[in-house]
């Protein structure tokens, strides 16, 4: 005798192979047109951006900061990171941060245990494996450093962009831990109108 189960088994089955004739003619029917048929790879031609381009980038920024006297912008995760440092970073709530000074060598900030995989991501973009990265316990204040790496740099007041990404807990914290800075939003300025329209490849 046959159980319920099997009979629900054997219906689900037939009720699934019923559908495979009118998959196979919609696959039929969907075939692209000629003209998309007849496209050839352009693989071969993509090229990767290099590190020196990615330095070029940093000095654009510059330019544009200083024209617009901005001492400084701080970005976290995201497109830009991807732009300027080839950086793949998963934001968290912790304070992962790169910070690119009007003037003197870019600094990251980042958790300890995330310094060693930084670092691999480092030397595939415009920075080597000797970056300045101030790494933070769990106990420590993360803030404090993008203060003092402010300040190794000569900035200890002045205007400090945030990128759009940075969420208000880490621009808020550096506000609290340098009451001399004016933080602002560099989406609003125009510096950052001139990377808004940016290419993100990270090969």
């Amino acid at each position: 005798m046959v159980s319920r189960r099997e009979v629900l088994r054997l219906g689900a089955v037939a009720a699934g192979t019923s559908f495979l004739p009118l998959t196979a003619v919609s696959e039929q029917t969907a075939a692209p047109p000629a003209s998309i048929q007849a496209l050839k790879s352009m693989r071969d031609q993509a090229r990767p951006i290099t590190a020196g381009e990615r330095r070029q980038r940093i000095e654009r920024a510059r330019q544009h900061m200083a024209a617009n006297k901005l001492d400084g912008i701080c970005m976290i995760g995201g497109s830009s990171l991807l732009y300027f440092a080839n950086v793949s970073w998963w934001n968290s709530e912790r304070l992962g941060a790169l910070v690119l000074p009007a003037k003197g060598e870019p600094f990251l900030v980042a958790p300890a245990f995330e310094e060693e995989r930084l670092r691999e991501q480092l030397v595939k973009g415009p920075f080597d494996s000797k970056a300045d990265i101030r790494v933070w316990q769990e106990d420590e204040d993360p803030y404090r450093l993008v203060v003092q790496g402010l300040k190794d740099r000569g900035i200890s007041a002045g205007t400090l962009g945030m990128e759009e990404r940075v969420t208000f807990v880490f621009s808020n914290g550096v506000a609290q831990a340098a009451p001399a800075l004016k933080i602002v939003s560099a989406p609003r300025s125009p510096p950052a109108a001139a990377w808004r329209n940016r290419r993100t490849n990270s090969s």
